[in-house]
């Protein structure tokens, strides 16, 4: 078995602040690794809705090239203070201590990254008018799913089932692990 890949240092030091403030729940490193290589083919501005302690920040961050910038909005302020200590000496990263509808009027942005587990803000019709043309919306927190439609505790996983049959995107389900999958969708 090979050795675990190393960690971009701001991925470490976001791991290390969410740590010390407790916060167990963040972004997978195989999440981050894709999320960094889809921000490496990005320019313009990125947006997370849902920063947490800035772990998925942090592997967005540890793609971007360029003059490209990412605003991360996060409604606890707790969490939101955490998270911009990683990045505040960072030009490229904002963070707001601040509901994700806030930043609407700050978009389009070139790749949108939210929590699939806040259906009331992870659909289409929420994200549609925030992404630019040619954008992409990346939606993590999701278990493999090999049926039609996609069933998830028992039940039809109606976030997922809408993405994949929304016409104004073109979605794919990646599996980034045997237990997770991100959805990828690109604003056609």
């Amino acid at each position: 078995m090979s050795a675990p890949l190393e960690l971009p240092p701001i991925v470490r030091r976001a791991f290390d602040v969410s740590r010390k403030r407790g916060y167990a729940s963040f972004c997978r490193n195989e999440t981050g690794r894709l999320l960094a290589t889809l921000a490496a083919t990005r320019s313009g501005t990125m947006a997370e809705f849902g920063t947490g302690c800035g772990v998925g920040t942090a592997w967005l961050r540890s793609g971007l090239r360029g003059d490209t910038s990412i605003i991360s909005a996060e409604v606890d302020p707790k969490l939101a203070e955490a998270a911009a200590e990683i990045f505040e000496d960072d030009d490229q990263v904002e963070v707001c201590a601040a509901d994700w509808s806030t930043l609407a009027d700050r978009g389009p942005f070139s790749l949108v990254f939210l929590d699939a587990r806040e259906p009331e803000d992870s659909g289409a019709d929420t994200v549609v008018n925030l992404v630019e043309p040619g954008g992409v919306v990346v939606l993590d927190d999701f278990t493999p799913c090999e049926s039609w439609p996609p069933v998830f505790s028992g039940r039809v996983d109606t976030v997922r089932e809408q993405w994949l049959s929304d016409e104004r995107f073109t979605t794919v389900e990646v599996m980034v692990a045997s237990d997770a999958s991100v959805l990828i969708a690109t604003k056609r």
